[in-house]
């Protein structure tokens, strides 16, 4: 595709081929943060503008906080692929998707850099009022597509984010004795929490049993919201603070 005028202040523009236009009348409403999870930001970089790779994003922040654009916010980025959020499937259609450079668990995952993270708030920003996205709908890639991905994971410092304006976040109650939900738990306090699961917007049914699908959303619950310990268990800590986000919707 021939360059284009950048949405956002300050950015460098690489056009990638890889994208089209948003479908079934959807608008962005999502933000998915991504990270690129491969050796080097160059070639992350290269890889979302080949057209070989089918996949791309609306932007790519590099470690030393340097951002390029590569798919205009109004069309259609290859980002997300196979997931859902509040019953919506076609995430591509309704998000914005930033990756931002780092290993990520497979090449040896590190701590984001300082700089990295404030253009992240920066641009973040932006994108929220130029399309009036609300804080609960600013999302890790493993929210919307749990088990299948894991990023941007739990190093990610979505707390920061939260203090300076972007995201939703509340303080994690501390991890500490008490009843869980695992394999075997009573129907109706599984039911209980899946619904709860459900309403933030996880792509859980109603089962009342706590099967692998629901250990499998729990951990992405908690790589987002209660990053000290991803172990897919619904301890009292878990649960408490997504009662708190809840309450906050």
């Amino acid at each position: 595709m021939n360059t284009f005028a950048p949405d956002h202040i300050g950015v460098e523009v690489r056009p990638s081929p890889n994208f089209g236009p948003r479908r079934d009348g959807l608008r962005p409403e999502l933000i998915i943060l991504h990270y690129t999870g491969m050796a080097t930001g160059a070639a992350a970089e290269d890889w979302l503008c080949n057209p070989a790779s089918e996949v791309s994003s609306h932007y790519l922040v590099h470690e030393d906080g340097r951002i390029v654009q590569m798919v205009r916010e109004n069309d259609r980025a290859w980002h997300a692929g196979k997931s859902s959020w509040k019953g919506v499937t076609d995430i591509n259609s309704w998000s914005i998707g930033i990756e931002i450079v780092n290993p990520g668990h497979e090449f040896g995952y590190v701590d984001f850099p300082s700089f990295q993270i404030e253009a992240v708030i920066e641009l973040c920003r932006g994108i929220i009022g130029r399309h009036a996205i609300r804080p609960d709908m600013v999302l890790a890639h493993s929210d919307v597509a749990p088990g299948r991905k894991v990023d941007p994971g739990e190093r990610f410092p979505w707390g920061r984010l939260a203090i300076e304006g972007v995201g939703h976040f509340v303080t994690p109650t501390q991890i500490q004795a008490g009843p869980s939900l695992v394999s075997g738990s009573a129907e109706e306090p599984v039911r209980d929490f899946q619904r709860m699961l459900s309403r933030y917007g996880y792509d859980i049914d109603i089962t009342g049993t706590y099967d692998q699908r629901t250990a499998t959303i729990v951990s992405a619950f908690q790589r987002h919201f209660r990053p000290a310990r991803v172990d897919g268990v619904a301890d009292v800590s878990t649960t408490k603070t997504l009662q708190d986000l809840c309450s906050l919707l």
